[in-house]
Formats: C-alpha cells, structure tokens, sequence
C-alpha cells in the first residue's frame, strides 16, 4: 500500500465508495458496473467458444473464487488463436510445499497460449523424468478494467507431488504436447528441488515484503539465491499489479504484472519453495467477493488452514526444527478495513490451535509466524492494532520466537518486546531467548518496491552506523481507523534501503536462529540471534 488512507485494491471503484466499501461490496459493484457495459456477455461467449475449441486441457479446477469455477472467475477477450505448441514455452514456475515439507511439493507453472495436455515430468536424475503427471489447468479472464489496459487472459498450471522421499533432490520439467522437457532439446528448461531432511539440521531460510517489479527487486532475488534457502518466505504485496489504489478512472490494474513478476521470480522459485501470505495490494476485488481468487489460480499453498478456498494465505508447516505459520492480516486490520472480519474470527481461533501443536510438538524449537501488517513499526504506516489486538496474547501465550512483517517499505527491527514494552534490550549483534525476554518483531519490506522514510529527525540506526533513540514518536491505527499517537522505545534498528532476511537454523541441545539483513549491496546491515532455554523449559512472558 502506498497511500494510507486510500491505498485499498479498489479496481475502479469510485474513492467516495470505496473508502467505505467491503472486498464483497468492491466485487459486487465491479461486476454490476461492466455487466451494464455488456462485457460479462461478450466474456461468456469467448469462453464457450474456448471450451469448445478444446485447446486447453488439463484437469480442470472448479473452486476458485469462493465456488466460482475457474474458467469464469473473469471476463475475456476473444477466442484465443490455435498456436503450435511446440512455439509455445512454459515460464514463471515457482514452488510451494505441500502440508508436509519432506513428502510434498507443489509447482505451478504459466504458459502464454492455450495448449494441450499439459503436465510435469520428475525423477531422480535429469536424465530419468519417468513419472508424468497430468496439470490441473486454472485459468483467469480479466477485464479490460482501465481505459488504457485490454482485457487479458492468463493461464496457470499446477501439478502436486506427494509420496516424495525426505531430504531428496528431484528434478522436473513442465510441458504438454508439442513441448516434451525430457527431449534433448528441451533439458536445459528443468529446474530441481531438494524436499525437507527427516531430521533437523542446519539450513538457511530467506524473508522480505513488498516485491513488485523493479531492478531492486531483481537484485534482491539473486542476492537470495547466493543464500541457498530451503525457502522464501514473502510476507504480502507481491507484484502490484494495483500500482495505485486510489479508485480513480486514471487508475490501473493490470493483470499482465503478474506475469512480469512471476518471470521475474523464476530463477529463484523455480528451486526454492516462494512461500505467499496476502498482502493490501493482493486483494484483487474483480475476481472474487473477498478478492483472493486471483491468488488461487496464481499459487499452490499448503492447504491446512482454517479453509484454503477462502483463505488461501493461512497455513503452515514445518521444516526441520522450525515451525513456520502464514496469516492473512486483512482479516483483522484496523487500517485497511476492506476485508476485516470475513474470517468471523475462525483464522484466529485456528491459529491458537496451531500454535499450541507446534509448542506441544517436541521436534519443534521455533515458531516463526508471517503476515504483511506491522505489529511493531514506526514507518509510514506505522502499527496495526488490529494485529496487536487479535494476535499478539496468542503470540505471548504459545511462545513465538520471531515475526516477520512486509507493509512498511523499509527494515526495521525491534527490541524483544514483552507486554507491550521493552523486556529485553537487544543492540546489534545480541542475543535474546523469548522464553525470558520476549518476541522480537521484523519489517523487512524492502524487497523492491519505492522505499519509505522515517519520521521527521528519525535517522537510520543499522551495523556500522548506530544511531540509538530513546525514544521514538509514531502511531498506531484503532478500529476506528485513526491514527493514535504514541512513543515508542523498542525501534531497536533502521534502515531505508533494499534488503531482506536470511535466518540460519541450527539444531541441537541449544538451537538458535542467527538472523541477518542484507542490504541490496551484499553488506550486512543487523544480526543478532534467537536462543531458546534448554528443552521443557517454558518462561512466562
């Protein structure tokens, strides 16, 4: 989100309407206003003469949107032209685990043109891609929804592996008729994966917010993969494909971003699991009431939430020793009310339930928990009551060890926080162990899109350059969507420049989280670990 009060993924709705207007009532108005404009039949006839034509094949998906079959979840052009599909190459693979890290992997790939028969080979070597798995075809019809954009077609592809052996590396390539991976061609098209250890050991993951499209947020990526993560973690507003939001005629959606972006990301997702949550920006109001059809025919998550079809950004899973849990914030934010409460309060109890099996769960040293609104920030946007409300007695009664934040365009960490203050200094380059101190909270938004500042004389506090405040004026948001003043000391480290998170997990009879930021340049810019007390040891915070 760029614009505080405005900056609601409106899609062409009025700003009058849609400062007060729900995601259902964005979605409602959408389709009312183009259905006048006649384009729901004209995209309704394309899509029969798609269908009847039988140029893409798959199996087919028929719940996206909140029960909106998938072929009708939009408006489309014109009946697409038959194409060879030996001219036609897959793009924009990405990765996601399944529920289960070491059995379970999901890829989900993109083609320009409809094809045939699409499916993913995989085997133990590049050379050996015997298993041959049908893809599950999702494709989105958008409107053209600005004066300057043409209506648009995309088409996404999923395959899910299961049974995978732990701790393995599988190759795949993606493909359909016309277009073999395995062909001698067509081997330098494979990608690979390594699934989760059957026992903990040491690994790295990786985390930032607020990507969109830009050299920065290449940059980012590549810096990422020298990391080599076993995942990524993008805590919200992925692609921006709504750059603006201000629900004005000269806005833009365009839904082609997306394919910018997911090109974008390949080289790293394509190996590393690009594990999503939902951000502002995300809710993309056209394709379904609550806005999240759009992610759903976009990604593959772990679908283990509370209720994967409605909220497809809620889920979790566990790799090695570490317990990671991703939320949708707009379920409970107080800034951006446009999707509050459409979970009637399930994604939370959900949570405390998780939250208490992965504490309960005797494999399991940290808890990491991702979600797009600060908790804990004093950029631009500042905190979310909302969040600190709903989620943080949770995240004090179960322990978490570290939350990771996009929203804010910047870096920003705080001190470990306990009861809503100061339980423990942690400078840079310190230690801290939530089961004494409490929780440390991280913005790491500064994946790509333009950067925040600080408040006015706030300066930078980074590794080489500290700058340490006392105290700090900023503000948190109340439900009723104003902005409360407060001081704060607990702004421990600043930076505003691109950056994200590299997390070293290490196992054993004192496990720690060794957490970094990286700046675009390589250099480091804070560090400080996570230490838990020896195991069956549970501090009150």
């Amino acid at each position: 989100m760029d614009t505080p009060n405005l900056g609601i993924p409106n899609l062409g709705v009025p700003e009058r309407l849609a400062a007060r207007m729900s995601m259902p009532e964005q979605h409602e108005y959408l389709r009312a206003k183009l259905s006048r404009r006649k384009v729901l039949a004209r995209s309704f006839a394309a899509a029969g003469t798609v269908a009847g034509a039988g140029l893409l094949t798959g199996s087919s998906s028929t719940a996206y949107g909140e029960g909106v079959p998938a072929a009708h979840t939009s408006s489309a052009p014109a009946a697409p032209v038959r194409v060879d599909g030996g001219l036609v190459a897959p793009f924009g693979r990405h990765l996601a685990f399944g529920a289960d890290p070491r059995s379970q992997m999901r890829i989900s790939w993109q083609v320009p043109l409809p094809v045939k028969a699409p499916y993913l080979r995989v085997g133990p070597k590049p050379w050996e891609l015997s298993r041959k798995i049908e893809a599950e075809v999702r494709d989105l019809r958008t409107p053209s929804l600005s004066k300057k954009l043409p209506a648009v077609e995309q088409y996404y592809l999923h395959a899910a592996l299961d049974g995978l052996e732990p701790g393995t590396t599988y190759y795949y390539g993606v493909g359909h008729d016309g277009f073999d991976p395995a062909s001698p061609e067509r081997m330098a098209t494979l990608g690979s994966f390594r699934t989760a250890p059957a026992r903990a050991e040491k690994f790295v993951f990786t985390a930032f917010g607020d990507q969109g499209v830009s050299y920065h947020a290449l940059a980012n990526d590549q810096l990422i993969l020298g990391q080599n993560p076993s995942f990524h973690l993008h805590a919200g507003d992925l692609c921006y494909a709504d750059t603006t939001g201000h629900g004005e005629d000269s806005d833009t959606y365009d839904a082609r971003v997306w394919d910018t972006f997911l090109a974008q990301t390949e080289s790293v997702a394509k190996s590393v699991p690009w594990m999503v949550t939902t951000g502002n920006h995300d809710m993309e109001a056209w394709y379904s009431p609550n806005g999240y059809g759009g992610q759903s025919a976009r990604w593959s998550l772990p679908e283990n939430g509370f209720d994967p079809r409605r909220a497809p950004g809620v889920y979790s899973f566990t790799y090695g020793n570490v317990g990671v849990v991703a939320l949708d914030a707009n379920d409970v934010s107080y800034e951006i009310p446009a999707n509050r409460g459409y979970t009637e309060g399930k994604q939370t109890a959900w949570l405390d339930r998780r939250l208490g099996e992965l504490r309960a769960d005797q494999d399991v040293d940290f808890v990491v928990v991702f979600f797009h609104h600060c908790a804990y920030s004093t950029s631009r946007h500042a905190s979310d009551g909302g969040v600190r409300d709903a989620w943080l007695p949770l995240f004090t009664k179960h322990q978490v060890d570290l939350v990771v934040n996009g929203h804010n365009h910047v870096y920003e960490r705080t001190d470990a926080i306990k009861g809503g203050e100061v339980g423990r200094p942690v400078p840079v380059g310190a230690s801290t162990d939530p089961t004494r101190d409490g929780i440390v909270y991280v913005t790491a938004g500064g994946a790509g899109k333009d950067l925040y500042e600080f408040g006015p004389g706030v300066r930078d506090s980074y590794e080489g350059h500290v700058h340490d405040r006392d105290e700090i004026a900023t503000f948190h948001w109340t439900k009723a969507r104003r902005s409360d003043p407060e001081k704060v000391a607990w702004s421990r480290v600043r930076y505003t420049g691109f950056s994200f998170l590299a997390v070293e997990v290490t196992p054993g009879a004192h496990p720690k989280l060794s957490v970094s930021a990286l700046a675009e340049n390589g250099e480091r810019v804070d560090h400080f670990e996570v230490v838990r007390g020896a195991r069956g040891v549970r501090g009150s915070q």
